[in-house]
């Protein structure tokens, strides 16, 4: 793979973390400050990307999947139990994948978006701890 299109499925990576735990109330204007991880790995690498850790302050009730980067757009998101699967769809570079998240209670999770292209298929491990409450959700 060429460095330039590594360059930006680690961007796409990147922004997909950002919002790795959506959560939102309608009783309040808080939200769940959470503790995120994420590592990606793609097909043919001889390695994963080193893992990535952040504070992000999120929604409390579950509006759409993780991941809203601008040139991304998820469907089909489903809700059972405290299994949530989605498909994302992504232009420049031109990618689809699944998404697939499993809470542990309501302070923790675990999962992965797998995402498939011309350019390799990339996996982005995902997993989040609350860690408080936050004013600012995106």
């Amino acid at each position: 793979m060429c460095p330039a299109r590594f360059r930006v499925l680690s961007a796409v990576f990147v922004a997909l973390t950002l919002a790795a735990a959506v959560r939102t109330t309608a009783q309040t204007p808080k939200g769940d400050l959470w503790e995120t991880t994420s590592q990606m790995s793609m097909e043919g690498m001889p390695m994963a990307m080193p893992a990535q850790t952040m504070k992000v302050c999120s929604a409390k009730e579950w509006k759409q999947p993780p991941g809203g980067q601008k040139n991304c757009t998820s469907t089909n998101m489903k809700i059972v139990a405290n299994k949530i699967t989605w498909e994302v769809k992504c232009t420049g570079p031109t990618m689809n994948g699944v998404g697939e998240i499993n809470r542990d209670g309501a302070s923790a999770y675990t999962g992965s978006i797998k995402f498939m292209s011309d350019q390799g298929n990339m996996t982005v491990k995902l997993s989040g701890r609350k860690i408080g409450d936050c004013d600012n959700p995106q």
